[in-house]
């Protein structure tokens, strides 16, 4: 399932693109992929249709695009499908996803409606893909599919592309965060700010976690605790802080908690690096190539290979019909 780097890199791309286009048509293929939106297939399009997107933001595994009012569609630019991936392309700040929804990185932005109501929320799920795309381009599986106009690069085309349909897309209502801080969406509103977030507080995070009565990991995928961080980069985290999965919390420690929020930190931003963790054809990013953290992995999906660390064999067990991949000789409960 993809993780914080992966969909910051879905994020990342699509923002220069998307930013201040208007939704010129939207087709549903697939009404399966509306199961998180809060009505028909009918009420996805007309509310979509029309509106110009902002930058597209995210938080933990969740991205949206908040919508402003219809605006009135530009005339069409032609574009080719080289000057589209020339456009996912352009430079992006680390961390932008979390810096306010009032940015205009776009002439003539600047306009548009300060604190938005509504958003396009997508979730990945175990394979979704969100493709940029010119207007001539289908995928194979596109369960929706939207046309866009943007004022500078002409027509584009979004295709979400769902191998196994467990991912979504609808329109939802933006309402203050937990710190009452930024706007989120309703159905994102109970997820808790990432360890990139410039927003996170560390102190916070460490007395909550004190507090709970489970195990590292279980705590580590705790979206509600910490977002963004699924079993790939909990694997990798742990490994690096020496700390066993079943570790209870009760007994880790301050200083211990501390070195694994560290190491989280370290790990997440050498996948954003790396383009995200790819192993096969499910996960890609906007112009539909892959990640390659996956050679960086010194733990997951590892089992029998030498630790990188001490050459014992790397361990693979069972875990929340999933599996943790540990090394027993440099993470053992203490």
């Amino acid at each position: 399932m993809p993780e914080l780097p992966e969909v910051e890199v879905v994020r990342a791309g699509l923002e220069p693109a998307v930013t201040g286009a208007s939704v010129a048509s939207v087709a549903i293929f697939d009404e399966r992929s509306l199961r998180r939106h809060d009505g028909p297939a009918e009420d996805f399009v007309d509310r979509l249709t029309g509106r110009t997107m902002l930058a597209p933001q995210r938080r933990g595994k969740f991205m949206w695009i908040p919508l402003s009012e219809i605006q009135e569609i530009p005339r069409p630019i032609v574009r080719t499908p080289s000057e589209i991936q020339e456009i996912s392309a352009e430079s992006w700040e680390p961390g932008a996803a979390n810096a306010g929804i009032q940015r205009a990185p776009h002439g003539g932005l600047s306009a548009l409606p300060e604190f938005p109501k509504e958003a396009l929320v997508t979730h990945l799920g175990m394979s979704g893909q969100v493709l940029l795309r010119d207007v001539a381009t289908d995928d194979a599986r596109t369960r929706i599919r939207i046309d866009l106009q943007h004022p500078e690069h002409g027509p584009l085309r979004l295709n979400f592309v769902d191998q196994r349909i467990f991912g979504s897309m609808a329109i939802d209502q933006l309402v203050s965060s937990r710190d009452a801080a930024d706007l989120v969406p309703s159905k994102v509103a109970h997820i808790a700010r990432d360890p990139l977030d410039e927003r996170f507080d560390d102190a916070l995070f460490l007395a909550q976690l004190a507090r709970k009565n489970t195990t590292i990991k279980r705590a580590v995928l705790d979206q509600t605790l910490i977002s963004g961080v699924g079993n790939i980069y909990a694997d990798e985290s742990l490994w690096a802080a020496r700390i066993h999965y079943d570790q209870p919390t009760a007994t880790l420690g301050r200083a211990r908690a501390t070195r694994l929020l560290a190491e989280v930190r370290l790990v997440l931003r050498k996948a954003l690096a790396e383009g995200g963790t790819s192993f096969d054809a499910q996960y890609l990013n906007v112009n539909g190539q892959s990640g390659y953290f996956a050679q960086s992995l010194n733990a997951y999906g590892q089992q029998g290979k030498p630790c990188p660390r001490c050459g014992r064999p790397i361990v693979r067990e069972s875990f929340m019909n999933r599996g943790s991949h540990f090394c027993p000789r440099c993470q053992k409960v203490r």
